[in-house]
């Protein structure tokens, strides 16, 4: 008789505890730890192996998950008999447990609905109820996002990373700013006065803006015809645009045109820096902003006659 064997004598005779569950309970250890070795050492060799950051990510995770199952099932194996053990057991779950962990299952569907139909993948930016940032991980039960916006300007990153239940998925709109056609439309507004030679202001902002995204066009209509397998995607026009209006101190004059989700604030900087050199050298165009006017009857002669 082994050592495992008196073990299992002795946790019989002196706790009470039958052989089968003590020999359960063992091999529930063993696979745990099992697992546990096998997730690090192939961590290492993944690290060791793979350069690329991204690769490295998605091979871990696949791993992770691999691993996960197998080890679940291992466990399933361990602690019921066959099929009929193993529906034995879900059988079990009552009305009151599936209550209590509504949340953690929403979770889990959400999750196996964010795998399977992908709205979004990791290292895409996403919009979920009023959180807005670029997809760093997707966990069984929540997505974690590296912030970007709030009181950080132009979509820039805030540092912080957001925790977002998968069950959100369920119960908010998710906005891709990436799965359409990787570009979106920027617009930036230049108001110049009444007076200003407007005509010629709205022929610079063209010619600037045209400028800037022209090589943009060509790439945005391949991915627009990629992606029309996927979605009813039609714009009448990619190219930059400049859209005339009056506000109230002046003309308004809109620029529209595509750039990528992650180049909104570094496009908008060089379009403004090329449009107010133009501007400066306009002496026919003038900048307008809100001012306050009024009109002195008497001194230009135009006091009312009394009676």
């Amino acid at each position: 008789m082994g050592p495992f064997e008196h073990f299992l004598g002795w946790a019989e005779g002196s706790l009470g505890i039958s052989r089968v569950f003590t020999l359960r309970l063992a091999e529930t250890v063993f696979t745990i730890g099992l697992v546990f070795v096998l997730r690090r050492v192939s961590r290492r060799v993944v690290v060791r192996t793979v350069s690329d950051t991204s690769t490295r990510y998605l091979v871990n995770k696949g791993l992770a998950y691999t691993m996960g199952v197998a080890g679940l099932i291992a466990l399933l194996k361990i602690w019921t008999e066959g099929v009929t053990g193993v529906a034995t057991y879900l059988g079990l779950a009552s009305a009151g447990v599936a209550i209590a962990l509504q949340d953690p299952l929403t979770n889990f569907a959400g999750w196996l609905f964010i795998i399977i139909r992908r709205p979004f993948s990791v290292g895409d930016r996403i919009q979920i109820g009023v959180h807005v940032g670029d997809v760093v991980d997707v966990r069984i039960f929540r997505i974690l996002l590296l912030e970007i916006g709030n009181w950080v300007h132009a979509d820039q990153s805030t540092g912080r990373l957001i925790h977002v239940p998968n069950g959100w998925v369920f119960k908010n709109a998710v906005a891709s700013y990436d799965q359409a056609f990787g570009y979106i439309w920027n617009e930036l507004e230049l108001t110049v006065t009444f007076e200003s030679n407007w005509r010629r202001a709205k022929e610079v902002l063209a010619r600037t803006v045209t400028d800037h995204a022209e090589k943009l066009t060509a790439d945005a209509e391949r991915r627009i015809e990629a992606a029309a397998e996927h979605y009813h995607i039609k714009f009448s026009k990619l190219t930059p645009v400049v859209w005339t209006s009056v506000a109230d101190s002046g003309i308004r004059l809109t620029m529209r045109y595509l750039c990528r989700p992650r180049e909104r604030r570094s496009s908008a900087s060089e379009i403004w820096e090329s449009v107010l050199d133009s501007v400066e050298g306009m002496p026919d165009v003038d900048l307008a902003y809100p001012t306050t006017r009024y009109f002195d009857n008497a001194g230009e002669g135009k006091v009312r006659p009394s009676g």
